[in-house]
């Protein structure tokens, strides 16, 4: 929404992308308008920053390792619902812009936008108002309309999408298990509930079902 007004000064934000030299770049970027309050490279990691930090405004990718960006604002608001979150991503998919607007968040903005967008999107969040990036706005609103292709990533738990992200990179049911501080019976326990609810039958699926709900970097 642009040509809003921005009246309530400067605003508290915290950023979170798992690539420091992005960080840095959107820190600086930011800096003239903003007060980058902190910084996170991991799911979990954005979650203790805001809840340490409490912003105003969260920007932050999707594609994140331990726990994708997604789940950890979807914790976040029901932690402290108050806070706007603006995501920050190369995920141009038009069914998880419309996914992603459904859960709370007030931003959408395509990482390949000009650099001036993310200030224009911060803008408008700030003001009480909602920015998805023009390149992407169109097809959202035939996926708001039809509901998305997203409905079997909503079925899975918190738990079992932390399981499904580790294991479609690659990691081993033990690895994923120490990650988790769980045991392996419980990983594999996870993994075939989950492979039983999205119908697939192999890991190849499972990878492929994990690009496509972008809890793998693209």
């Amino acid at each position: 929404m642009a040509g809003m007004e921005w009246t309530l000064g400067p605003k508290r934000v915290v950023l979170a992308d798992d690539q420091t030299l992005v960080l840095e770049a959107f820190s600086q970027l930011l800096s003239s308008e903003v007060d980058v309050v902190g910084t996170a490279t991991d799911g979990h990691e954005l979650i203790r920053q805001v809840q340490k930090l409490k912003p105003d405004i969260v920007v932050t990718e999707i594609s994140m390792p331990k726990l994708n960006g997604f789940d950890a604002c979807a914790k976040l608001l029901k932690i402290l619902p108050e806070t706007k979150i603006i995501f920050l991503t190369i995920n141009d998919d038009p069914d998880l812009v419309a996914e992603v607007m459904r859960s709370g968040a007030k931003g959408y903005v395509l990482k390949s936008s000009h650099s001036s967008e993310l200030l224009e999107a911060i803008r408008a969040v700030a003001a009480g108002g909602t920015y998805i990036s023009p390149l992407v706005a169109r097809g959202m609103v035939d996926s708001l309309v039809t509901g998305g292709k997203h409905d079997l990533y909503e079925k899975l738990t918190v738990r079992q999408r932390e399981i499904l992200q580790l294991l479609a990179k690659g990691k081993t049911m033990k690895e994923t298990a120490r990650i988790l501080s769980i045991t392996p019976r419980t990983v594999a326990f996870h993994k075939y509930r989950i492979m039983d609810s999205l119908g697939v039958e192999n890991n190849v699926d499972l990878f492929k079902f994990a690009m496509k709900s972008a809890l793998l970097d693209t």
